[in-house]
């Protein structure tokens, strides 16, 4: 068999556990939508040059003072948020302001979900995101490095 030069790089699953990292990322006055765009490609693995598309070779990614992020325009005051109860006429509706001071958590991960991959491999990277309303956080045995977008 002839020796190829230029063959295309395929990380494997062990490879991937081996080089997964904590970072770490203030959204204190950060662009909501920048930001999590920001955090889906560092969860999803794209930042590294040995990105493959099938394997899980992200990072984790802790955000602290979710509370303290912000939207332009007037998405503060036209923004909502809408689920389904599951009953008849059950649509509810929150403006962004008040799930702001309910769940601020929630607008990053919501914001973030958006971005990622609809599949198991998504899901499953998701589960390396943790989001904190304050600047206090206690992952340090996962030795996170600090980062500015």
């Amino acid at each position: 068999m002839a020796h190829r030069k230029n063959m295309t790089f395929l990380l494997t699953k062990e490879e991937a556990k081996k080089q997964m990292g904590w970072l770490i990322f203030d959204a204190k006055g950060k662009n909501l939508g920048r930001f999590a765009s920001e955090i889906a490609k560092i969860l999803r693995g794209k930042h590294k040059v040995t990105f493959t598309p099938h394997v899980d070779n992200g990072d984790g990614v802790i955000v602290i003072n979710a509370e303290q992020i912000v939207v332009t325009g007037g998405k503060e005051a036209q923004k909502i948020y809408q689920y389904y109860t599951g009953h008849i006429g059950g649509r509810r509706e929150i403006p962004y302001r008040v799930m702001k001071d309910r769940k601020p958590t929630y607008i990053v991960r919501h914001a973030v979900q958006g971005m990622m991959p609809k599949t198991k491999l998504g899901k499953a990277q998701l589960k390396r995101l943790r989001i904190l309303a304050g600047d206090k956080h206690d992952f340090m045995a996962q030795k996170p490095v600090a980062v500015d977008v």
